[in-house]
């Protein structure tokens, strides 16, 4: 399928150093990115579908690098089913698992957490609810676990592991498995402040330091925030990529933020949601951490964008994140709301407003256009000026 999206009144790349892409046109074909930029004619006729974005702005679809999924679109934690679809209707289009820690009973012996994280994986491999695609799978790290058990489970597939709610007597417990986990190719992600869940430790900068995985979850906090003194510790003694969460404390995203700015540490900034949990459901939530960056802290946008979207892709060693020919084509358009006082999507999110979803595709097929059953209507007019294929893209907006 060959999709084209014209008419972009600008183009937000996912990478902070180089934020913007030149021109007004994107093309889409086989699930890539074929151009961003200019394009013929001849090209945009030759399209199946496309849609007229009538002066909005296109970004890369968000990544929310921290969900907990359980099995199939359904979150028990919440009793809610079409979560994650929902998702898609707030400019998300890819999940990242923070572990099946929710799936009622689960298991916390070795070869149930092992089945657990297998099975999860390989039930969202060809599993896209509202067009997102699901990275699940994360082993969750408890004692008896061995090397030989993370190669098992990375013969498998599996290539996430976390740890933070394992029954150990100590974070330092986890060091050994991190450094196996990683050894075998996984990303490693820990759990980061106090206790979430009964039985479960807090997790302060030293521990992380000592552990040194890919990434700190809810560094911010998850709920509960870890001491201040923690923050520079994190940024300069360790490379650990420092994700920020909307379920966590507002305080230190703000203050960590500008942390890694002054640090020149940018990179290693990301942006998730760590929903569902006792904070809710957030369809909207990277939306809303993305504009408090930028209205309540000293972030630009773009870069807010780039933390939600290119340094995710990076860490994870994804193919996504970026508006560059050879990527994954996942796209949303965003525009500034009816009633509001801006005029665009980026200086909309600079005021602290939410900002219109007026379209998304992800794998190059648009999943709606025109109107997010999630926002406020957009202020321009983002329609399908021509489509081949026997689909209307309405998203059925309230």
């Amino acid at each position: 399928m060959k999709t084209a999206i014209v008419n972009l009144g600008t183009i937000v790349s996912g990478d902070w150093r180089d934020p913007f892409c030149a021109g007004d046109t994107i093309l889409m074909e086989d699930g890539r990115i074929a151009s961003v930029g200019t394009a013929s004619s001849d090209a945009v006729n030759a399209c199946d579908v496309v849609i007229d974005a009538d002066g909005a702005t296109a970004i890369p679809g968000l990544i929310d690098s921290q969900i907990h999924n359980t099995f199939g679109d359904y979150t028990p934690r919440q009793k809610t089913v079409g979560f994650l679809e929902s998702y898609v209707h707030g400019g998300t289009t890819t999940c990242i698992s923070a572990s099946e820690v929710h799936v009622p009973g689960r298991p916390k012996d070795p070869a149930g957490v092992k089945a657990l994280a297998v099975a999860a994986k390989k039930c969202f491999d060809d599993f896209r609810p509202g067009g997102m695609k699901v990275h699940a799978g994360s082993i969750i790290l408890e004692p008896g676990l061995t090397e030989a058990d993370f190669a098992d489970v990375a013969s498998q597939g599996v290539w996430l592991a976390k740890a933070g709610f394992g029954g150990v007597m100590t974070p330092y417990d986890y060091v050994p498995m991190i450094a196996w986990a990683r050894k075998h190719g996984m990303i490693t992600t820990v759990h980061t402040g106090g206790s979430s869940i009964p039985g479960s430790s807090g997790i302060w900068a030293e521990h992380l330091i000592a552990m040194n995985p890919h990434v700190s979850f809810h560094v911010n906090g998850g709920p509960v925030a870890m001491p201040d003194e923690g923050f520079p510790r994190m940024v300069h003694e360790s490379q650990i990529a420092l994700q920020v969460c909307t379920a966590g404390n507002l305080r230190t995203t703000l203050l960590l933020g500008e942390m890694t700015m002054q640090a020149d540490q940018f990179d290693r900034f990301l942006i998730a949601t760590d929903t569902p949990t006792g904070s809710g459901i957030m369809p909207l939530g990277m939306m809303y951490t993305i504009t408090h960056l930028a209205s309540l802290g000293h972030m630009p946008v773009e870069s807010a964008i780039a933390a939600a979207t290119g340094n995710n892709a990076r860490v994870y060693g994804l193919n996504n994140g970026f508006l560059q020919a050879g990527k994954d084509a996942d796209v949303v358009i965003l525009d500034a709301c009816v009633g509001g006082s801006k005029h665009n999507a980026l200086d909309a999110l600079k005021n602290g407003d939410i900002a219109a979803v007026a379209a998304v595709v992800t794998n190059g097929i648009p999943r709606f256009v025109g109107r997010s059953r999630n926002t406020p209507a957009a202020m321009k007019t983002v329609r399908v000026a021509r489509n081949q294929v026997p689909h209307d893209f309405s998203g059925g907006g309230h």
